[in-house]
């Protein structure tokens, strides 16, 4: 069993950063961000490999979002800069135990552990 912890949400004006955390207890082997915005289908931000560096991004986050890791704290950060209002949405941490493999454990999603939500708003 993984019991993820996500923190740093908040709300920011447009072209502001911030920094989300996730602190997972247990094995993991892919970790990703996902995001919810009201009326909107979930999306899959980024997902990284823990133990072998991986990093995959969706299109519309790339070059804004950096997704890293700490391994000795077993947590897992996504770094959000040049944010913009349509980046506002529910920011979900999200587990597994298999690896990430490729790009599409974005589309997938087929994490088994999720965390409870962090809300990031950008008003312009």
């Amino acid at each position: 069993q993984v019991h993820l912890v996500e923190s740093g949400g908040g709300s920011v004006q447009t072209g502001g950063s911030l920094r989300l955390s996730c602190a997972a207890s247990g094995y993991t082997r892919c970790m990703g961000w996902f995001r919810q915005a009201p009326g909107k289908e979930r999306e899959g931000v980024a997902a990284i490999e823990p133990g072998g560096g991986n990093s995959y991004y969706a299109d519309s986050v790339k070059g804004r979002f950096t997704i890293s890791q700490d391994n000795a704290k077993n947590t897992v950060y996504l770094q959000m800069n040049s944010l913009k209002p349509e980046d506002t949405a529910m920011y979900y941490c999200a587990a597994r135990q298999a690896p990430c493999y490729n790009s599409y454990v974005l589309r997938r999603a087929d994490f088994a552990y999720w965390g409870q939500g962090t809300q990031v708003t950008v008003s312009s």
